[in-house]
């Protein structure tokens, strides 16, 4: 006689609720097929129409499954009677049953949930929603989410019509706007920087192989957005259906100074992390030493190169957080002063031509001296020469040290800064430098810093922080 199979109570407790579960989703799937039989008076000839069908019932289908499951699991909070008051101790007992419909990325879910009032806290709740994880509102916490990826990338009212087409969800421009601006409230370049571990993964990846350590370079620049004045916020005077659209305000173009660290691998570049705001230089240079009092740049594992073109406030902030960096300046801004000493000494004929491509030819074989020396001999033959030649002088003089082009190549540092002129690109300028777009400059920094965290692959982490403050927040 074989040995009896034992199975414990709760495994035949869940056997029973799965059963219960499915049955239950059963039901709901056949009042689905019913609304899609009445849907079809005639039956669908081609896929597109078929497709259409489904897509305009699909909602129907997966928030009722959705709200289906739910009611199964949370049965034993949905029956509860009693509850403790969040505020007191007071033990209260269930006034009402409360119906509350909750729009998901899945559809329009409804839950029926006991509600529990105290008259001494003044405080009213219902334990299901803390069960469940849901937030103020109908809008839940998925479709935040997804409109905050989308928001990132392209103007409000586009997002409203590309989510309301793609999903078949409502959301309003102005509540994507709130969401958003609540989303990147407070972040900083901590919050959206990858962690040690997956910077060091990063850095792993690209020196699999490798006899030297893999080039970390950090590139700092700004990029000028458009922003408005906070006086902007303040609405004009007038009857709303005489005054002009536009309040009276001008708007100012500002610097969006940011950095970027990219490794370098081979013909490519793997990006790390970006941080760009409206800021000026000493906030950029405390966000540089946050990053480096949290420990989440690995210096000993990489070489760490500083591109810059040569602004004294950079090197100044450089110097303070990474001293032991090595400092290149940009070879193509040099080309820019070198080109100016052609263009005011020589004009427009061959012969500057030949002097600009002899001259960036010796300074990029490092031969900065013999480019000084050349400067200092020249004869200007304007007061525009002259200027342009002791200009080009002493921006070179005051930056020889970070010149060593030929070392630099062999040891494979970049000599141009084209990452961080990239970077500005793809997180500044792509988004805030739209047709008729003015930023207040709270409202661009949070939106700057939710494209950090994209591009960096942190939004998740940054969303995770939103939804923890709003449950510290109900609480």
């Amino acid at each position: 006689m074989g040995a009896a199979e034992i199975i414990s109570f709760e495994e035949v407790r869940a056997r029973k609720q799965w059963a219960t579960l499915r049955q239950q989703l059963h039901e709901r799937f056949d009042q689905w097929l019913d609304t899609l039989e009445q849907q079809w008076h005639e039956p669908p000839s081609t896929l597109a129409e078929v497709t259409a069908t489904v897509w305009d019932l699909r909602q129907q289908l997966t928030g009722g499954i959705t709200e289906t499951i739910v009611t199964q699991a949370h049965e034993g909070e949905r029956q509860r009677t009693q509850a403790c008051c969040p505020q007191c101790p007071r033990v209260l007992k269930v006034q009402e049953h409360v119906r509350r419909t909750v729009e998901t990325m899945v559809g329009p879910v409804e839950l029926e949930r006991p509600y529990f009032y105290c008259r001494g806290c003044r405080v009213g709740f219902s334990p299901v929603d803390d069960a469940l994880g849901l937030v103020a509102g109908c809008k839940q916490l998925d479709m935040q989410h997804a409109v905050v990826q989308l928001v990132t990338e392209v103007p409000y009212a586009m997002a409203q019509s590309l989510f309301g087409e793609l999903t078949g969800l409502h959301f309003g421009s102005e509540r994507m706007h709130t969401v958003t601006n609540q989303v990147g409230t407070g972040l900083t370049v901590v919050d959206v920087a990858p962690s040690r571990q997956e910077v060091e993964r990063r850095i792993a990846a690209v020196a699999a192989g490798r006899f030297r350590r893999p080039v970390l370079v950090l590139g700092i620049d700004g990029a000028y957005v458009p922003t408005r004045p906070e006086s902007a916020r303040t609405p004009c005077e007038g009857r709303r259906s005489t005054r002009a659209k536009r309040s009276r305000w001008r708007g100012q173009w500002r610097d969006a100074k940011g950095f970027r660290f990219y490794l370098l691998d081979g013909d490519r570049i793997v990006h790390m992390l970006s941080w760009h705001q409206v800021q000026n230089e000493e906030q950029l240079g405390e966000a540089l030493k946050q990053l480096k009092e949290a420990g989440l740049i690995p210096e000993e594992q990489v070489r760490l190169c500083v591109v810059c073109d040569g602004a004294e406030w950079i090197g100044k902030h450089v110097q303070a957080v990474f001293p032991q960096a090595r400092q290149v300046l940009d070879y193509y801004h040099c080309a820019q002063y070198l080109h100016r000493v052609a263009k005011a000494h020589y004009g427009t004929s061959v012969q500057a031509v030949e002097w600009v491509e002899a001259t960036m030819t010796r300074l990029y074989l490092g031969q900065v001296n013999r480019v000084l020396g050349g400067l200092k001999r020249m004869q200007a033959q304007s007061d525009e020469a002259a200027k342009a030649i002791a200009n080009c002088w002493d921006y070179l003089h005051e930056h020889r040290g970070r010149t060593a082009y030929r070392t630099l190549r062999q040891g494979g540092y970049p000599l141009g800064s084209g990452g961080i002129e990239s970077s500005n690109k793809f997180i500044c300028h792509v988004r805030l430098k739209r047709s008729g777009a003015w930023w207040y400059e709270a409202n661009s920094n949070h939106l700057l810093a939710l494209r950090c965290a994209k591009y960096n692959g942190t939004l998740d982490q940054v969303f995770g922080r939103y939804q923890q403050r709003l449950r510290e927040t109900a609480e």
